[in-house]
């Protein structure tokens, strides 16, 4: 194994200390139980924003806390949930009177985690549950379909309506609306290599490559040879837009993401392959986003995410956002 690592058991600890001081103008770090917050409090009240999964992910979640997305996120260890007294004392540090709205991705240890941290909470609170993946309805990890890539997409857009002092009850709807608005599908060419393993997730010939790989190396749809970025992108969006349906003219987000092994160059080439289908079925790209967002460790391949867009996500999706991963302006 070729990490950076000093010490397999504080590799979590030893990189939190070293996002927070790299990003100390956006976020503060707490660690025992581990923790990100955003740095500058919300001068009005406003629904509180948590999120968080297995570290590995990378910058999903804690990339995504700060002004426009997250208020905190509760990071595991690697592809491992968080534990219940991380959410509990994150909500203590970040909420402001308007509540706690949770956003999970749909893996059972997640979900039971972040139930079980609801549950310790003497606020009031709701959860969204991000199923984005196409790729297969039920596994050993889920309840139904994975949360992905779109997870970040969900976080964005609510974080933008919860700055506006939007109610718990509106932005849980509005999340559950761009949730169902999203389909992922992704593609891996290899596995990849958890630190505490030592050794590759699985095996994986390297002529081949796993259509419909989860985030954690989990199995997807088949194995199969490996074919042209064309050819991939036709399979992949192609699970995406029976899934999704969108109308003529529909205009839609485009989102390339890497899973951590995967050249940039590649990932814009697979943009164009996927725009290209797009185009041919008059369904208009109208924003876009390529690059690692949501990782698995040190794979390589990417997966491809479409969200349908109405005036609302637009407006959200649009709006000034300021993280250590994400930010613009107007």
């Amino acid at each position: 194994m070729k990490k950076f690592v000093n010490n397999i058991d504080d590799i979590l600890t030893e990189s939190l200390i070293g996002f927070g001081d790299t990003h100390s103008d956006i976020l503060e770090v707490n660690l025992k139980p581990d923790f990100v917050v955003r740095k500058s409090k919300p001068v009005n009240p406003k629904v509180a924003l948590i999120s968080g999964g297995g570290s590995g992910h990378e910058p999903l979640h804690a990339g995504f806390v700060g002004y426009g997305m997250l208020d905190a996120a509760c990071p595991g260890h690697v592809f491992s949930a968080p534990t219940p007294d991380q959410m509990e004392a994150a909500a203590s540090q970040v909420h402001s009177g308007k509540g706690i709205l949770f956003i999970v991705k749909n893996y059972s240890g997640d979900i039971m985690n972040f139930e079980m941290g609801a549950d310790m909470l003497n606020l009031e609170n709701q959860t969204i549950i991000v199923n984005d993946d196409v790729a297969v309805e039920d596994s050993t990890f889920t309840t139904g379909r994975r949360g992905v890539a779109g997870t970040m997409i969900v976080e964005k857009t609510i974080g933008s309506l919860a700055e506006t002092g939007a109610s718990l009850d509106e932005c849980k709807t509005f999340g559950d609306h761009v949730n169902k608005m999203t389909a992922s599908m992704g593609v891996a060419f290899t596995s990849c290599t958890v630190p505490a393993a030592g050794k590759p997730t699985f095996d994986i010939a390297d002529d081949q490559m796993e259509f419909g790989v989860g985030i954690h190396g989990e199995p997807g749809r088949k194995r199969e040879k490996i074919k042209t970025a064309d050819e991939i992108s036709f399979e992949l969006m192609g699970a995406i837009l029976e899934d999704l349906k969108p109308n003529n003219n529909q205009k839609v987000l485009l989102h390339i993401n890497g899973f951590g092994g995967t050249p940039l160059m590649e990932l814009y080439l697979l943009f164009n392959s996927s725009k290209k289908i797009l185009d041919q079925k008059n369904i208009k790209v109208s924003r876009s986003l390529v690059g690692n967002y949501t990782t698995s460790l040190d794979m390589a391949g990417g997966s491809i995410t479409v969200t349908k867009l109405d005036q609302k996500i637009i407006e959200h999706w649009d709006s000034p956002v300021y993280t250590a991963a994400l930010r613009w302006k107007i």
